[in-house]
This record gives C-alpha cells, sequence and structure tokens, in this order.
C-alpha cells in the first residue's frame, strides 16, 4: 500500500525549505524598498505554516519512500511549489490573476521560460529576484536539492533521484546518492557565481548579473528586461553567456571530472562530443544563411547564429534575435532544435543528446543488421555495448513524446485560432525551452492564450520537465495496486 504520510511528510519538508528560499527575495525587497516586502514576508509564513503543519500530522510515518512513493512526490513537488510559489505575484498584485501567476511560476520552477510579462522591467526588485530564483532552484532539480538534506531525517533518496532522472540517469560521481547531490549542487553554486563576475565585468550591475546567471545555469531564459539579453547589446556579454549556456547544457558530472583533473573524460564522452558537433552544424547553418540574408555585419550574424543554436539546443530560451523575422529556412532550423535538447545530467530540457545518438545509431545498425542477417551487431556507446533495455526505453521515450506533442497540438487548437501557435506552443512547453513560433514567438508573450491554454501548456511543462514517464505512470491503474 502506498505510503500516504511520508508522501505528505516529505512534501511539507521541501515546503518549508520553498518558505524559507523566499527570505531572499524578502531581504532583496527590503533593499530596494519597492514595496514588495509584506508579500514575501506572507507568502513565506503561510508556506512555512503549512509545511510544518504537514509534518507535525505525519511524525510517526514510516520514513521509507519506495518507487512508488518517489514518484508521486516528484510529481507533487513541482504542483505544490508552483501553487505556494505563485503567492508572491498575487499578494504583491504583480499578476494578480491566479492563473497567470501560477504560469509564470511553473514556466520558472520547471525552467521553460514561458511567460505572459509584457511589462517586466517594471516589476519590483523582489518579484524579479524571485522570478529568477525558481528558474535556478528547479534548475538542479527541487528534488536534487532535497537528497543532501532528506538522509537526516531518515529518508532515503534514491527512489526520488529514479524519479528526477528517468530512463537514462547521469552518472553519478559519487557511491552515495547524497554526496553526489551535494557535488553536483557545489559546481551549480560555483559556475553561477564565476558567471556573476563574469557579466558584472561586462557592464551588468549586480543584481542583473546574478539573475541572469540564476536563469542561464538553470537554461530557464527569464530575463530582468523585456527584451532579454538583447537589451545590452553587447558582444563580450553575449558571449560570456553562451560559454555557461553550453556548460548548463553539459552532463555536470562531466564538468565534476573537468574541474578535478580529468579532463580526458568529459572530451572522450560520446554525448559531449555530439552535443558540441550539433551546435557546430546548426550554428554553421544559421551564420551562413544570416551573412547572406541579413543587413548584420559576418560578425553579429556569426554571433546571433551560435547565440540562437546554442540557447534553443540547451533549451534556455534566451534571445538576442528574433528568428522568426528570418528567412523560412532559417526558420525552419531553429524549428528543428527545438526537438534536440541538452546532454543528459543537465539541466537542459527536451529529448536529450544522448536519445537522440541512440536512435540514429540503432536504426544506422538495424539496417546493418538486415544486410547481414546472421551478425551480431550491439549498439555501443562510450565504447561499450548499450544493453537492449536502455534501448528499448529510447524508443519509447522517443515513441511516446511524438504522440503526445502532436496529441496535445491537436488539444491545444480549441485554444487558439492557428495550427502554427499551436504547434509553436506545445513544442515550446514540452521542451521546457520557452518562445516559440507564431503568436507565442521570442518578441511576444503567452498572455493573449486563454486561461484554459495557460492550465493545459503548465500540465506539458511538467511532463517535459519530468521526461514523460514519471507523470504518465500516475494514471496507470496498477501503479495504485499493491
Amino acid at each position: 500500500m502506498l505510503n500516504y504520510k511520508i508522501i505528505i511528510r516529505t512534501l511539507g519538508f521541501l515546503l518549508i525549505g520553498e518558505g524559507l528560499f523566499m527570505i531572499l527575495p524578502l531581504i532583496v525587497a527590503g533593499i530596494y524598498n519597492d514595496g514588495d516586502t509584506s508579500s514575501f514576508l506572507y507568502s513565506a509564513l503561510i508556506t512555512i505554516t503549512v509545511g510544518v503543519v504537514s509534518m507535525m500530522l505525519t511524525f510517526k510515518a514510516k520514513k521509507n519512500i519506495g518507487r512508488r512513493e518517489g514518484y508521486v512526490i516528484v510529481s507533487l513537488v513541482w504542483i505544490f511549489f508552483s501553487l505556494f510559489g505563485s503567492l508572491p505575484y498575487v499578494f504583491s498584485g504583480s499578476i494578480p490573476n491566479y492563473t497567470n501567476a501560477f504560469f509564470e511560476t511553473i514556466s520558472g520552477f520547471t525552467t521553460t521560460g514561458s511567460s505572459i510579462l509584457n511589462n517586466i522591467e517594471e516589476l519590483p526588485h523582489g518579484i524579479l529576484f524571485w522570478r529568477s530564483l525558481t528558474q535556478w532552484l528547479g534548475g538542479m532539480g527541487i528534488v536534487v536539492l532535497s537528497l543532501a538534506v532528506l538522509p537526516a531525517f531518515g529518508i532515503g533518496g534514491m527512489s526520488l533521484f529514479a524519479a528526477e532522472s528517468p530512463g537514462i540517469a547521469p552518472d553519478k560521481v559519487n557511491p552515495k546518492i547524497k554526496d553526489t547531490a551535494k557535488i553536483l549542487w557545489n559546481i551549480y553554486l560555483m559556475f553561477t557565481a564565476a558567471e556573476t563576475i563574469l557579466l558584472m565585468f561586462g557592464g551588468m550591475n549586480f543584481f542583473d548579473a546574478i539573475c541572469h546567471s540564476f536563469t542561464t545555469m538553470a537554461t530557464g531564459g527569464y530575463s530582468t528586461k523585456q527584451a532579454s539579453i538583447a537589451h545590452w547589446d553587447s558582444a563580450y556579454i553575449q558571449y560570456i553567456i553562451i560559454f555557461f549556456m553550453i556548460m548548463a547544457g553539459t552532463n555536470f558530472s562531466l564538468s565534476f571530472f573537468a574541474i578535478t583533473g580529468k579532463p580526458r573524460k568529459m572530451f572522450r564522452n560520446e554525448e559531449y562530443k555530439f552535443y558540441l558537433i550539433f551546435i557546430g552544424i546548426a550554428a554553421t547553418i544559421l551564420s551562413i544563411g544570416l551573412i547572406l540574408t541579413s543587413n548584420s555585419g559576418i560578425e553579429q550574424s556569426i554571433r546571433d547564429a551560435l547565440f540562437q543554436a546554442v540557447s534553443i539546443i540547451t533549451t534556455t530560451g534566451y534571445a538576442t534575435s528574433d528568428y522568426l523575422l528570418w528567412t523560412p529556412f532559417l526558420t525552419a532550423v531553429i524549428l528543428m532544435l527545438f526537438f534536440i535538447g541538452g546532454s543528459t545530467g543537465s539541466t537542459g530540457g527536451g529529448i536529450k543528446i544522448m536519445r537522440i545518438v541512440l536512435l540514429i545509431k540503432n536504426t544506422y545498425y538495424e539496417m546493418r543488421r538486415l544486410i547481414h542477417p546472421n551478425a551480431i551487431i550491439p549498439v555501443r556507446f562510450n565504447k561499450k555495448s548499450v544493453n537492449q533495455q536502455i534501448i528499448t526505453n529510447v524508443l519509447a521515450f522517443f515513441f511516446l513524446y511524438i504522440i503526445v506533442f502532436f496529441v496535445s497540438t491537436l488539444i491545444f487548437m480549441v485554444f487558439v485560432d492557428n495550427f502554427e501557435t499551436a504547434f509553436g506552443a506545445v513544442a515550446t512547453s514540452l521542451g521546457n525551452i520557452g518562445p516559440g513560433i507564431g503568436s507565442v514567438g521570442p518578441s511576444a508573450t503567452f498572455a493573449h492564450i486563454p486561461d484554459g491554454g495557460k492550465w493545459f501548456l503548465s500540465f506539458l511543462m511538467l511532463l517535459g520537465r519530468l521526461e514523460l514517464f514519471t507523470i504518465i505512470v500516475l494514471f496507470s491503474p496498477s501503479f495504485w495496486k499493491r
């Protein structure tokens, strides 16, 4: 039987954590004195109170978390964090409509970056900081953060880790999952601090620099400016952000090996090689296209192409140029990048590089098997044979992703009046990218989408963030049986 008490207790513990994190934007609000201090105070008190009551009511809960409990907790934590994380927007009046506030919040925590805001620069500093912080927390994963702390309460974390990263799990850099979580978070913190300092050298003030570091490392894409990164018109700032987007889309385990004096592990990794190859090919095609068709100089064309290729592949969603104003061919190339995603073990969303490579390899080897039916031709990755179960998982994921995408596009046609917008909104939500095509492109927002459509897209963001299976398995009747 499902251990409901430990589910409630764990969610309570995590809500206390969310409430404590609200103290950070509370401090920011106090420093800038924009009038939103009370909104964070009330939000933090409500969130912490609910968390404490939940833990008190389940004090005697059995502290073992099985796989089923792990799936339920991981699914619910994103929903509850978004429900309570919406409160500062509503209380401050920045986003008075709760549907819009929830959409903005779950878009933050899932690191999607789609927004309903048309007046970003008019918002209080505390709200802008909270908006960026939601992405930073969601980037490495709320659950991965908790893994470093939950064992102190006698609660096992492996089931949560498995549910948070279903399918192909990232390499563990330490035998203990708690230590793995701590190491990954230390790297995350280090990269965030480094980017903040480098952006300040480029002319950003400390507030803008740390907010953009939060959302770059989370591959989230929220900006403190309505024009996104294009606001600064600085080659230095854009190249710094390109570098850190690439790092954020890289498996953090590989970054750990590189930092600890084992860079060969990084550059020998097949997924990392293909990751850079995909970026290189996309950037080259876009660069040539922009040089031939735009009035920008060669350097700016190359920079815009590289920036947008990296931004979309890593699912960050920043913009320095509106790709919908490019030629149809170049826009189609950008659209293809919607379905790639970052590396496994990164903060990026999407299908993921490893799955794409395994699909290509398996297709190629299947053709060879048809020609040589008696030959044993295993799929190899990083010079090792890939277990058939992993291949099956990848094929199932890809098939399910395509089915969910097309069915969701048809459903979303109920809320909008053209296929292009429906296609773009669903693709960007499921891939956790941010901007789409049609009326939800990089120069537009999701404010005009009906409330029902926003709730549907919120579900797709969650579905994409947890890589389909974690959510879909909850709808299986067998999941709830003994």
